[in-house]
């Protein structure tokens, strides 16, 4: 009896714990804040249909030279801010710069000739011809000259524009012949968005239009400056460029998603991408239900634009919370103003 007293004690010591766990963690759970969220709707908006996209700068220049060298020095490295005239990547011109020695000593003394056969052609000691031959064979030195020059400077690798240093292929002590990719410059300023569409996608648009896009959790607008459907033989689609409006300053190389007005949307529920939560090997998104956010994990289907099919976890009408970020299971939520969009 005494043994069976102990463990009563110990099972009625037990119970009070856990009532109060449960407490606390109620506690816990109301003491999480309530946070303003935006929904999207599950699958693309009537009357068009999302199109993955690209947004990059409207100048990129890969760099690179038209003479055989050694890399000497590389003066810039990813990332960094250059303006423009910057030297970037400095190759060997040894053998360069001799020639030029060699041929501008030559010039001077063709030079010096020539100075003479003008003189003699004064005083009727030289005849006409004379004096053209000589020039002509000024003009071909200079031209040698000039030349040299010209290939000494390709040895320079200077920014055409002002920009960021994007990639860099090279290191020092490298041989890179003529056409040898240096550097990526990619210039800061006006962006575009690159999309492939299809000919049923590009019916719809023509240049000068203007579409709305998503990119890294915001809305702009940009206006169509290029459109070539049907470009590829394979796959039968084109390229679509559009020029950002606003917002400006967007990370370059970042996933967009441009509303094609028109197009059809896929069958069936879908979820964007930027709504996705990852978990380990489990995927899921936040569906909003009763003023809090709850975690539904999903089975997913294969897909290439910003919109991923949804095979079971999700039912038609339910409300997907877009970039959840560091949203929690249970979490209050605000839907005041929380307008889907994508509808």
């Amino acid at each position: 009896m005494k043994y069976a007293g102990v463990l009563v004690t110990l099972g009625a010591a037990l119970l009070v714990n856990l009532a109060c766990g449960s407490k606390q963690d109620s506690r816990v759970e109301k003491e999480l804040p309530k946070v303003a969220v935006s929904l999207v709707a599950q699958g693309t908006p009537e009357g068009g249909a999302w199109v993955a996209a690209t947004l990059q700068s409207t100048r990129t220049a890969m760099l690179s030279t038209r003479m055989a060298a050694q890399v000497r020095r590389v003066l810039a490295q990813e990332g960094q801010r250059v303006a423009a005239g910057t030297l970037l990547i400095s190759l060997g011109d040894e053998d360069l710069q001799s020639q030029l020695r060699a041929a501008e000593t030559g010039l001077a003394t063709v030079e010096a000739h020539h100075r003479r056969i003008q003189a003699l052609q004064a005083q009727k000691a030289a005849t006409p011809s004379e004096l053209e031959q000589v020039q002509a064979q000024v003009a071909q030195a200079q031209a040698g000259v000039s030349a040299l020059r010209a290939n000494i400077a390709y040895t320079q690798i200077r920014a055409p524009f002002a920009g960021v240093v994007q990639s860099r292929k090279v290191t020092e002590g490298d041989f890179v012949g003529p056409g040898t990719p240096l550097l990526e410059l990619v210039g800061e300023g006006e962006q575009e968005l690159v999309a492939t569409v299809s000919e049923e996608e590009a019916r719809g648009l023509k240049s000068g239009a203007r579409v709305v896009f998503d990119a890294e959790g915001v809305q702009g607008e940009a206006q169509i400056t290029g459109l070539a459907p049907g470009g590829d033989s394979t796959t039968h689609k084109g390229t679509l460029r559009a020029k950002v409006l606003q917002p400006k300053g967007l990370r370059q190389g970042s996933f967009a998603r441009i509303l094609v007005p028109g197009a059809k949307a896929a069958p069936g529920l879908s979820v964007p991408r930027s709504a996705l939560v990852q978990r380990g090997e489990l995927t899921g998104v936040f569906v909003a239900k009763d003023g809090h956010a709850e975690l539904r994990w999903l089975s997913l289907g294969e897909g290439e634009g910003s919109f991923l099919p949804v095979r079971s976890g999700l039912r038609a009408g339910e409300q997907v919370i877009d970039h959840p970020g560091a949203l929690q299971d249970g979490q209050p939520i605000d839907l005041s103003g929380g307008v889907p969009h994508g509808k």
